[in-house]
């Protein structure tokens, strides 16, 4: 089975499916987070200006992305939730909230490391803007980010509160774009332009059918560390370096439809560092790699309020490794995705980003037999 979705982007950006790429598994029919029943995604992308950088007024590579995970409608009720750090030098606020009790209560926002304060307290009003007339939303919700420094003015603050509120209202479920947009437009990943992509899985698990599926902000790497599908190409793949040593983040956020217990879903967070070393990482000490997992379902319980009793499903322990390897392969793709379903980019002081070249890493691929 293979689905349009598989192989490019809304857009028409091949993806590395549509390359011929052999990643294992099975994806949903979208090959995206929003393969999970009810997970909604939106961006806000600034692109503008040229030339050397002056504060404050560009060149602008940035953006907001927002996830929202049982959707608009239901954006106030809170989905079971487990947080990971595998390299802290970056931010996810909320997290610690999430450690305390085990829920995610707001949608996620992602954006550039100057601008999580921004996108955070943009969605404090979006949500209190949901509630009843009378009623107070408190909320810590998560904003996450990595640094766009390289390409954009990080410190011209130009990601507003009405770009935050537009990422949300734009949130669909279905098809998402994936490269150089929302808050994945000034990234880049082994030194090639990277940003924003998602991945899919079904498996079975329990003896029923789920869905896993992984969405990625990639800002890492070196170019000789780059990996794809066990080659090791990033050493043939010269030409465009800019980073001196290894910097950047990756934010990860993992979605499934599978009854989790907060313990559990901070395992499958856990599993993403896996994934990202199949791509090649060493996990810099530059590198903010900061990941969250949460599940859509018990939806009747989540509602509940804050107290009585409520009944909670979860799988057994024993039933997780159809979800870790879901994890692993989802993580491991997106990230190749995002430098796949991109194109080159140019921004500030004339710093030029290039895209990861299709043919030549097919020729390296072919080299290895991996594709034909």
């Amino acid at each position: 089975m293979t689905t349009n979705e598989w192989n490019a982007t809304p857009s028409g950006k091949t993806r590395a499916r549509g390359l011929g790429l052999p990643f294992p598994g099975t994806p949903g029919p979208f090959n995206a987070i929003t393969d999970v029943d009810g997970v909604e995604v939106g961006y806000n992308t600034l692109i503008s200006g040229n030339g050397p950088l002056v504060r404050g007024t560009g060149p602008v590579r940035t953006g907001v992305t927002a996830i929202v995970p049982r959707g608009r409608a239901d954006a106030l009720i809170p989905c079971a939730a487990g947080y990971h750090s595998f390299n802290g030098n970056g931010e996810m606020t909320g997290a610690a909230w999430i450690e305390e009790a085990g829920a995610l209560e707001a949608p996620i926002t992602i954006t550039n490391t100057h601008s999580c304060g921004v996108t955070r307290d943009a969605t404090i009003r979006w949500l209190n803007e949901r509630v009843a007339e009378g009623v107070e939303a408190w909320s810590l919700p998560v904003a996450a980010e990595t640094y766009d420094g390289e390409l954009n003015d990080i410190n011209g603050f130009h990601v507003t509160a009405e770009n935050t509120l537009a990422a949300l209202e734009s949130a669909r479920g279905g098809a998402i774009e994936m490269g150089s947009v929302g808050g994945g437009t000034g990234m880049s990943t082994y030194e090639f332009k990277a940003g924003s992509a998602s991945a899919s899985r079904k498996i079975e698990a329990g003896g029923e059918s789920f869905t896993v599926g992984t969405f990625v902000q990639s800002n890492f790497g070196l170019r000789h560390e780059l990996t794809v599908l066990g080659v090791p190409v990033g050493r043939s793949l010269t030409g465009g370096e800019f980073r001196s040593k290894g910097s950047g983040s990756i934010i990860a956020i993992v979605a499934t439809d599978a009854p989790l217990l907060p313990h559990q879903l901070k395992r499958l967070a856990r599993r993403v560092p896996l994934g990202l070393a199949r791509t090649g990482t060493v996990g810099h000490n530059g590198s903010g790699d900061i990941f969250l997992a949460f599940s859509t379902a018990n939806k009747t319980a989540m509602s509940a309020g804050e107290s009585g009793r409520r009944a909670l499903e979860c799988l057994g322990n024993g039933d997780m490794d159809p979800l870790f390897q879901a994890v692993v392969e989802t993580v491991e793709e997106a990230v190749v995705d995002a430098m796949i379903a991109n194109e080159e980019m140019t921004g500030a002081n004339g710093l030029t980003v290039p895209a990861l070249p299709h043919e030549r890493l097919l020729e390296l691929m072919r080299k290895s037999h991996v594709v034909d």
